[in-house]
């Protein structure tokens, strides 16, 4: 079922496009319900959480966290969604370049514990934003193309701190009905790419096809949400 999307790719300069023509569907107003339902879950009783965004847009989930006294730390290719988020959101923010990232920059919000940095993702380390305690992605594995799932898994397990829990979004459907993205995620594939160094449990699998979805010519969609963990050596 992979093979219709295997060689799909997405120049980064797209996704830039897509945000300066405002073509950003993907964008949700409101805080995804899938963080809201399982939150307790991926925080595990912790208060203070270093929560992860990884191609983070301008997601009102990282100031809805923010504002519960987490810290947040995204990662977004497009400056025009960056500064969107602290606009909309009536912060203040400061900006700066990342010496170890030609060309990237950090804007850090003055008020809350935000920092999102404008990058390729791939340039992005622990040695540059450490390692976190949560990762909340949601329109980030499904949105990267296919063929980088493997180095995209890599980066993602190098981020993870010993006690992170990654609350990772998929969607199932019949992906010769539709190009993507959000591309197509079969839970084997979560279980190829994670399942040898991380724990993973199916928290929730909801219908979630809307007319938008119809509308791509999908006749079923499935919501996936996965809790990975490190394994305890």
């Amino acid at each position: 079922m992979l093979a219709p999307q295997a060689n799909r790719t997405m120049a980064l300069g797209k996704w830039e496009e897509y945000w300066q023509e405002n073509m950003i569907g993907f964008h949700q107003p409101v805080v995804h319900k899938m963080l809201e339902s399982n939150i307790d879950k991926v925080l595990a009783g912790r208060t203070g959480v270093r929560f992860f965004f990884p191609l983070c847009g301008k997601a009102v989930d990282m100031k809805w966290l923010a504002d519960q006294g987490h810290s947040v730390v995204g990662v977004e290719i497009s400056e025009m969604a960056v500064k969107q988020f602290f606009e909309e959101n009536n912060m203040t923010y400061s900006e700066e370049p990342v010496p170890a990232i030609p060309g990237a920059k950090v804007f850090k919000s003055s008020e809350k514990n935000i920092s999102l940095y404008q990058c390729d993702l791939y340039n992005f380390s622990s040695s540059i934003g450490g390692q976190f305690g949560a990762i909340w992605d949601r329109g980030s594995l499904v949105a990267i193309n296919p063929k980088d799932r493997e180095k995209y898994a890599a980066l993602i397990i190098s981020l993870m701190a010993k006690d992170c829990r990654y609350l990772l979004d998929t969607l199932l459907y019949n992906p010769e009905l539709y190009p993507g993205p959000p591309f197509f995620v079969p839970d084997a594939q979560v279980q190829s790419l994670f399942g040898k160094s991380c724990d993973i449990e199916l928290l929730q699998s909801v219908d979630a096809l809307t007319d938008r979805h119809r509308g791509w010519g999908l006749d079923f969609l499935t919501e996936n949400v996965h809790l990975i963990t490190p394994k305890s050596v």
